[in-house]
């Protein structure tokens, strides 16, 4: 069985020097975690990778920037390493067809640019959608410089990945510090912190009215819709005061699809099913943060409760629908 993964990130030397200049604004804090054996695996976009993709049992990866992007970095600074990175990617997917596709990366703090570069991407360098970090510094996701994206993205027929992105510095303050600077790191990161923020990002779309206005327009979010799958129920409660279109829950039956990021957890799976449905659920493996030996993205699918049928939508179809129709 055909296996595609479409989390799968890695990171230039150049976009992290670029980080390590910008930290000095404390914009993310997750610079460490990307040190050491991590910062290879993540650089590394060759034999090695392929090697690991084997191992695993992942036939494709679809790959991306890592967070936080270039959401944090200067105007000119960010359009320059967006164009980069993205020639980057189409040209380790042209050394290896078969074996890569791409998310392209693009320049938010400066939106019309971001535009331009997303168009680009996808008709002159043929990848299949765009990787977004939530907020670009102190701007929501859904703040009115961002349409113009929403809307070339519903134009081209691409899928828009909402990634985790660090929550900002005051809110690391007051929610997530008062440990050890370890503990403290990993509760506004990976272990909590990420996860609301990136499903937050999600919630203002909806409640902004960008799919009532881009009704066609397709959202990504890992780690299994991003804690707001699992308050679905609630989230029917703002129907009493929006006056949206559609209530949040029916969007996100119709313009949310959900991975596991390498989560593989049939609980966390069976509750997504339930508010999705299967048509709605790709599979991805956060390589290289959640890549473990052993073969472990493979054996989730194949241990999956369902049909072969539905396994192969999990497992590629379901990518291979989302993105057949990219207008080029």
């Amino acid at each position: 069985m055909k296996i595609i993964g479409i989390e799968e990130h890695f990171l230039s030397p150049d976009v992290r020097a670029s980080w390590a200049v910008a930290a000095g604004a404390d914009q993310d804090a997750s610079a460490s975690l990307h040190l050491g054996e991590m910062q290879d695996r993540l650089e590394e976009l060759s034999n090695e990778r392929l090697e690991r993709m084997d191992e695993s049992g992942i036939d494709v990866q679809v790959l991306s920037l890592t967070s936080p992007g270039l959401h944090n970095l200067a105007p000119a600074e960010g359009i320059a390493l967006a164009r980069r990175t993205n020639d980057l990617i189409a040209a380790t997917i042209a050394r290896h067809p078969d074996r890569f596709d791409g998310f392209a990366t693009i320049p938010t703090t400066a939106p019309k640019e971001a535009v331009r570069e997303l168009e680009r991407s996808v008709r002159d360098l043929g990848l299949k959608g765009v990787m977004l970090f939530g907020r670009t510094m102190e701007k929501n996701l859904d703040h009115p410089d961002f349409w113009p994206i929403f809307e070339m993205a519903s134009h081209l027929h691409i899928p828009l990945f909402i990634h985790p992105q660090t929550p900002p510095r005051a809110v690391r303050e007051a929610y997530y510090s008062g440990f050890d600077p370890q503990v403290d790191l990993a509760f506004a990161t990976f272990g909590l912190g990420w996860h609301y923020d990136c499903g937050i990002q999600f919630l203002r779309l909806a409640l902004a009215g960008v799919f009532d206005r881009f009704p066609d327009l397709q959202i990504i979010l890992g780690h299994w819709g991003e804690v707001v799958l699992f308050y679905a129920e609630r989230l029917k409660a703002f129907s009493r005061v929006t006056k949206l279109q559609r209530s949040v829950v029916d969007t996100m039956r119709e313009n949310l699809y959900v991975t596991p990021s390498g989560m593989f957890s049939q609980s966390n799976y069976q509750h997504a099913l339930g508010v999705v449905g299967i048509d709605r659920i790709l599979f991805s493996t956060d390589y290289p943060y959640q890549y473990r030996p052993g073969g472990g993205p493979r054996n989730f699918i194949e241990q999956l409760p369902v049909s072969h049928d539905d396994k192969e939508k999990i497992a590629h179809a379901n990518w291979e629908r989302l993105t057949r129709g990219i207008r080029r």
